[in-house]
């Protein structure tokens, strides 16, 4: 009886298998040129427990970084966050145009307005996460609306 007690009170105090803390809501990205070599993916971000986007890969892309965008003496560019996004509890995070994405390197393909593609981001301490990402036009300035899109 003893163990019994002991293998319950293990059960209830380990999270549940499988459980997801990092919400990842409205992923898109823009269309590209035809032989556009890059791209970027946008989406919100939120986790239930502090952790870090470390990366993320794609069949559409040969690598894919953290990037963010910062202002240099009146120059903005970009870079890579080396060590990834931290993710604060309960804090969206969101990753947009002119901020914090997802930078896709070495397309293999062109992505076109109305297409889609599969993302899997991975975490410091949270299981990768696979989102289904619609391209928006180029140029777009928000995500595609489709409330179905998003992923948890």
């Amino acid at each position: 009886m003893r163990s019994f007690v002991a293998v319950a009170a293990l059960l209830l105090a380990a999270p549940a298998a499988g459980a997801q803390t990092v919400t990842v809501e409205q992923p898109w990205a823009r269309a590209t040129a035809p032989q556009a070599q890059a791209g970027a993916v946008y989406a919100t971000l939120t986790a239930a427990t502090a952790d870090r986007l470390t990366g993320a890969s794609t069949p559409v892309a040969a690598s894919v970084q953290v990037h963010e965008n910062i202002h240099d003496n009146g120059v903005v560019r970009m870079r890579e966050l080396e060590g990834g996004l931290p993710l604060e509890p309960g804090k969206p995070v969101t990753l947009a145009p002119g901020g914090y994405h997802l930078m896709l390197i070495g397309l293999k393909q062109q992505l076109k307005p109305g297409d889609s593609f599969p993302l899997t981001l991975s975490f410091a301490n949270e299981p990768p996460v696979t989102v289904t990402v619609p391209v928006a036009a180029a140029g777009a300035a928000a995500a595609v609306p489709m409330d179905h899109m998003h992923m948890h």
